[in-house]
């Protein structure tokens, strides 16, 4: 009896914190992923645009910050400067010093993180621009012609664009299943045009592309031929097919399930005449014997 409530115990433990893991995963993932992108911008953008406003505002006036008696104790013990040193020959250093604590660390760092954003906005406008457009060409140019980013930036900028373009890649809100790879195997597919008309005009047939996501990152797949007859048109949105591709085919949308029941796998009549394997009733298959010799 204690055995079988402990198992039942630790079933339903299980059961449950996956179910557990399942709800909070995505939005953990989803804030781990969003506080690692805003950490990026404030060590590698944000912080070199605060430090740089820092040395204007130091070389620009003379008056802010003010320097007190404690400030300057603070700042000779940190860099271990000797105290015969004149402060005026160390005033500008001792602004920056005290300007870097004040803004490049804590809350006010966010200042830093907006201005960097309404730089990239700014740039934005100004790339959108005929001028703008005609130099990051004469750009973009001269760094594919140098060895090492040309190997590199031509994919970079295939993904940027593909994430934040404003020309989305648009499906026809077709999800389809298409014979794929061979005759009697069904494959999920996003429908994504006509193709080329060249190789319409030639097979003399109606064909479309179909994207074949793979699993379970269908971000990557293949873009495949396909005649028009030989589709079929499910009715499924492209959300539902990639929580189909993602799960492995786990998750079916509910309106497509079919009545739960046990899937019982039986040979088929090529799989049966291996020698040694069941057939479809279930039976053991007889082994081949070599024909008996005639006369007997």
């Amino acid at each position: 009896m204690g055995s079988a409530h402990k198992e039942g115990f630790w079933k339903d433990f299980r059961r449950f914190f996956f179910r557990g893991l399942a709800t909070l995963l995505p939005t953990v993932l989803t804030i781990v992923l969003l506080f690692k992108c805003f950490e990026f911008i404030q060590k590698n953008i944000s912080i070199h645009i605060t430090r740089g406003m820092i040395y204007v505002v130091v070389y620009v006036t003379d008056k802010y910050p003010g320097i007190s008696t404690d400030d300057q104790a603070e700042f000779r013990k940190e860099h271990d400067i000797p105290d015969e040193t004149a402060a005026a020959e160390l005033r500008k250093e001792m602004r920056r010093w005290k300007l870097e604590n004040q803004w490049a660390e804590g809350p006010q760092s966010l200042i830093g993180f907006f201005i960097a954003i309404i730089l990239v906005y700014v740039l934005g406008r100004l790339l959108a621009s005929y001028l703008g457009r005609k130099f990051w060409g004469v750009f973009e140019g001269t760094v594919q012609r140098v060895p090492g980013f040309k190997q590199v930036y031509p994919y970079v900028k295939q993904v940027t664009e593909f994430l934040f373009s404003e020309r989305k890649i648009s499906f026809t809100s077709k999800v389809v299943a298409v014979p794929y790879p061979r005759q009697g195997i069904w494959s999920l597919g996003l429908v994504t045009g006509s193709g080329f008309r060249k190789v319409s005009e030639t097979t003399g047939q109606e064909l479309v592309t179909v994207f074949i996501p793979s699993s379970p990152t269908p971000v990557t797949g293949y873009v495949i031929y396909v005649k028009k007859e030989e589709i079929i048109d499910l009715p499924i949105t492209i959300e539902e097919a990639l929580r189909f591709t993602i799960s492995g085919g786990v998750i079916v949308p509910d309106h497509q399930v079919l009545p739960g029941q046990a899937i019982d796998l039986q040979p088929g009549p090529a799989a049966a005449a291996i020698p040694g394997l069941a057939p479809a009733d279930g039976k053991p298959a007889a082994t081949p014997t070599p024909d008996a010799p005639a006369g007997n």
